[in-house]
């Protein structure tokens, strides 16, 4: 499954179930967690890099690209360095001079690394040998497994059928024992024998009697895939038709949806499921409050644009845009890379400004959890990054507008105050206790408010200051203000629903 906690999530495989977070699909038997790793230099995001660095690092990497922003040298040379000798990338390997164990290589983390050299151009060769690696380990009914020789599931599936569509090869044919990927995807999509309300959604995995259980973050994963498409997602135009359901004539009882059917039937049940969430989907690990799932939500998103339904995923992108940055910028160990770049591929492909995403520079908070990009657009720099306060839910940066508004609207009306005031009393008129220069409320003003000084009131401010009166008291101040908001995203180790932890990846629905 895709989760950002991997760590977490590799350790824990049944809470994968949820998919909460930005990382990729889990191994079925996770070993136990070895003590946490040093972040390498080049890396993105801070958390332990165990079991999500290759595939964090890809996003990241990807995400950025799609904008146009030019990742540092030694970001793209962490990742290619990650590579296997066979072409297979892992989740992760802390010492590169030794060789990889097979067995430990992922297929999340390999379909991710194509599609980020893909996008960042000039890497045919090591995009070429990821590819080859993913059709070798191809399981004979068409899917793929997280770990090479493992059932398959819906997620990594999808995810290698992303990555064939990425380099040009068509997922039809890729075939192992004549079964080709998109035979594989459709395994575990759901068919006319299901309840009505299922139809069209993937499972994760067959169940042990082989039943398929409808999963939210497995259908919203598979969804790219059974529209053929791979990341970064094209924004849509923003109207179309709404999704069409199975066609599943009385008594049919076909268990499987032909695959010319089934971006269709899976983006019916998404969008099913979005509306009655409100507009985002619904972790449901067993045992745990069902709460949001802000990775399912973005990659339906994804899915439902690539197949032809913007408009169906509208909704969705809205609720992402107020109320996912929090998921992202407030990670356990600050930013949480995965996620942040999960959002910023999803706005790209809903068409929101990623500049002032309710505000925040999406393109920037990601920047600053990695190393130093070579280039980025002039757009990067505004406007300013903010991280809501915790508290209250009201960041700094709108109480310094406000406390300005508070300071300049003073200064007029005090201003409009006076020169009422000279026109009854007369140009000659003199206060009896003028304030103090240095403390005159014209200080407090915008120069343009200051230099429109009438006459009289110019007259009072250049009285001798030996006709002061001796105890005339200094103004008070205009405004109390916070300093200035926060541009680099990391604040306190918040959740990934804002009330609970994240997660990302994708294997266990990921």
């Amino acid at each position: 499954m895709l989760t950002a906690a991997r760590p977490v999530a590799a350790a824990v495989a049944g809470l994968l179930l949820a998919g909460v977070c930005a990382t990729p699909a889990l191994a079925d038997t996770p070993p136990a967690s070895p003590a946490p790793v040093a972040v390498p230099t080049g890396l993105y995001g801070k958390g332990d890099p165990t079991y999500d660095g290759v595939w964090r690092q890809s996003l990241a990497v990807l995400a950025l690209a799609a904008e146009e922003v030019v990742p540092a040298e030694s970001a793209v040379g962490w990742l290619t360095g990650q590579q296997c000798a066979d072409g297979g990338w892992p989740s992760f390997r802390a010492d590169t001079a030794t060789p990889c164990d097979p067995a430990t290589e992922d297929s999340n983390a390999t379909a991710v690394a194509v599609q980020a050299l893909v996008q960042l151009g000039g890497h045919q060769d090591a995009a070429g040998k990821g590819v080859q690696w993913l059709k070798d380990h191809q399981n004979a009914d068409g899917s793929w497994a997280y770990n090479p020789g493992a059932p398959g599931d819906a997620n990594s599936t999808g995810l290698a059928v992303n990555a064939l569509v990425a380099t040009g090869a068509d997922p039809a044919g890729v075939a192992k024992s004549g079964k080709s990927a998109y035979d594989g995807l459709a395994a575990f999509q759901l068919g006319c024998a299901a309840a009505a309300d299922q139809r069209g959604a993937f499972a994760y995995q067959p169940g042990p009697d082989g039943a398929l259980a409808a999963n939210t973050l497995a259908s919203a994963q598979a969804a790219l895939a059974a529209a053929g498409g791979r990341l970064p997602v094209a924004a849509g135009s923003g109207t179309g038709p709404s999704p069409k359901p199975l066609d599943c004539p009385a008594g049919s009882t076909a268990a499987t949806v032909p695959h010319a059917d089934a971006a269709e039937a899976v983006s019916t049940y998404l969008s099913a499921q979005l509306t009655a969430g409100g507009g985002h989907l619904v972790q449901s690990t067993p045992g745990a409050t069902p709460g949001p799932d802000f990775t399912a939500t973005s990659w339906a998103v994804l899915g439902l644009v690539r197949a032809g339904h913007p408009e169906q995923a509208a909704p969705a992108a809205q609720w992402l845009r107020d109320n996912g940055y929090p998921w992202a910028a407030q990670g356990k160990d600050g930013t949480d890379a995965a996620a942040a770049a999960t959002l910023l591929l999803m706005a790209r492909a809903a068409a929101l400004d990623p500049y002032n995403f309710a505000g925040h520079n999406l393109v920037q908070l990601l920047i600053d959890a990695g190393p130093a990009p070579v280039s980025v657009p002039a757009a990067t720099k505004a406007p300013a990054t903010v991280v809501p306060d915790a508290d209250t839910g009201i960041s700094t940066g709108w109480l310094i507008g406000v406390g300005l508004l508070i300071g300049i609207g003073g200064g007029l009306l005090l201003s409009l105050s006076r020169r009422r005031g000279a026109r009854r009393l007369g140009p000659h008129h003199v206060p009896e206790q003028p304030e103090p220069a240095a403390e005159h409320p014209a200080a407090h003003r915008p120069a343009a408010v200051a230099e429109a000084k009438p006459a009289a009131e110019a007259a009072t401010e250049a009285k001798p200051a030996a006709e002061a009166t001796p105890d005339a008291k200094p103004a008070a101040s205009d405004a109390d203000t916070r300093p200035g908001g926060d541009a680099g995203g990391d604040a306190d180790g918040g959740t990934d629903s804002a009330a609970g932890p994240g997660e990302g990846k994708g294997d266990e629905p990921k």
